[in-house]
């Protein structure tokens, strides 16, 4: 495996790219020094053309020692919310803004730890490519950093969570928040509430793809 030292995923693209081609590429992405800290690459999964794509922050601690994105327990509050929401997971496309766990010690455990915006630049060609062999008719920004990724670091998820964003990537473009932010939540009654939000969320771009 080449450690030939590269500043962007870019240098990595095949030529005339395609979703297992890129895939097997990004499994040996140098671009940062994440691979040094993460078991494994992990791409996005899903359908070749799926309508809907999803895009979160980077692959927690079971996706990085499984090589699958949202397989942890938000993933599976994602599965509910997207079943709940009419949406077939089977027909989506997930995948993250960074391909590798960055994540510091606590005790024996491995925790989260936000990517920087080298990290991120370095990154972004791994899901430019995902975007443009998908072609998705909606994408959907899950957390502050895919939304900022996509549509800018002014963009603020707090401000303009649900509404759907005018963006040259898809025709549908909507941001709203992590599902692990709603395991955060601070009781169940708050978990309850944005787990609804979050649903609703979905439900509205499921209603859009139906409607075109």
């Amino acid at each position: 495996m080449s450690t030939r030292p590269i500043h962007s995923a870019a240098e990595l693209i095949p030529d005339r790219p395609t979703l297992p081609k890129v895939r097997e590429a990004a499994k040996e992405c140098r671009a940062c020094d994440l691979w040094k800290l993460g078991t494994q690459t992990v791409f996005g999964e899903g359908v070749r053309h799926a309508e809907l794509l999803l895009v979160g922050e980077q692959p927690g601690n079971e996706e990085d020692l499984t090589g699958h994105p949202f397989v942890e327990p938000a993933g599976k509050l994602l599965d509910r919310a997207l079943a709940d929401a009419g949406i077939d997971r089977a027909v989506v496309y997930v995948t993250n803004v960074v391909k590798h766990f960055k994540w510091e010690p606590r005790g024996k455990r491995r925790i989260h730890k936000k990517p920087n915006a080298g990290e991120i630049a370095a990154c972004r060609p791994w899901l430019d490519t995902e975007i443009a062999l998908v072609t998705p008719r909606a994408i959907v920004c899950l957390g502050a950093t895919a939304a900022q990724a996509l549509l800018g670091r002014q963009f603020k998820v707090t401000a303009q969570r649900g509404a759907f964003i005018s963006s040259p990537r898809a025709p549908l473009v909507l941001a709203t928040v992590h599902p692990s932010s709603i395991l955060r939540a601070p009781d169940e009654e708050a978990r309850h509430r944005e787990m609804k939000q979050f649903t609703n969320d979905l439900r509205a771009v499921a209603r859009a793809l139906s409607s075109r």
